[in-house]
């Protein structure tokens, strides 16, 4: 390490560790991904690692390129027991983002295959009537390889919805923006209206059909 520059911090299995020890084995690492953009689901993963098979070079999914989510993917999915929850935009308008999201923690939690005793969720808050043990880390998915990988499942999974949904909505760029405030986006709304997967409910949408006049609904 160069002198006077900071290690870079890489995620552990201490949390986990510290969970096992204070409330039985195994312990779920929950992410999101998905609660920022202005289309498409939000896709939270829950994740238990097997110490002995855990992946080597995970980390907070934004730190990876594609292709290094895309093999962690692989392995996490081979090796390790997954739930993913899918929170679609009727939920998302309905509930807002943050319950949407909370709700898809409880469900994936819920739908995890083998006896869990605890969970680390990643941020701050915590859902209501969780069905176990349950810690929030803030930064969790740069401090627990289980968040860590949860992050990376929810992150793949989310992105490979938007590329299917850009295939039949077209001209919006999801392919490449998945879904997020960018120009492309913002052009292509100007010029097609709204789709289904358009979250109605986010002040973004608001501000462009209130500036722009936009057709709520485009005939895709």
């Amino acid at each position: 390490m160069v002198s006077g520059q900071p290690r870079t911090q890489l995620p552990s299995f201490d949390l986990e560790t510290e969970m096992m020890d204070l409330h039985g084995a195994p312990v779920a690492g929950i992410d999101e991904a998905g609660r920022g953009p202005w289309a498409g689901p939000v896709v939270v993963a829950a994740v238990i690692l097997d110490p002995d098979r855990i992946p080597d070079g995970l980390n907070d999914s934004k730190k990876l390129t594609p292709q290094a989510r895309d093999d962690r993917f692989e392995e996490i999915m081979a090796y390790a027991c997954v739930s993913v929850v899918v929170g679609q935009v009727g939920r998302i308008d309905r509930d807002n983002i943050l319950q949407a999201t909370l709700w898809g923690m409880r469900a994936a939690f819920r739908g995890l295959e083998v006896p869990q005793a605890s969970a680390l969720i990643d941020g701050n808050a915590l859902p209501n009537r969780f069905p176990g043990k349950v810690v929030p880390v803030i930064g969790g998915d740069a401090k627990s390889l289980s968040i860590a990988a949860a992050s990376i499942v929810a992150k793949v999974t989310r992105d490979r919805i938007m590329v299917r949904l850009a295939k039949r909505y077209r001209g919006y760029g999801w392919e490449t923006n998945k879904g997020y405030g960018t120009a492309e986006h913002a052009s292509g709304i100007e010029r097609h209206g709204l789709c289904p997967h358009h979250r109605r409910s986010f002040t973004p949408i608001k501000r462009i059909l209130a500036a722009r006049g936009t057709i709520a609904n485009a005939g895709h």
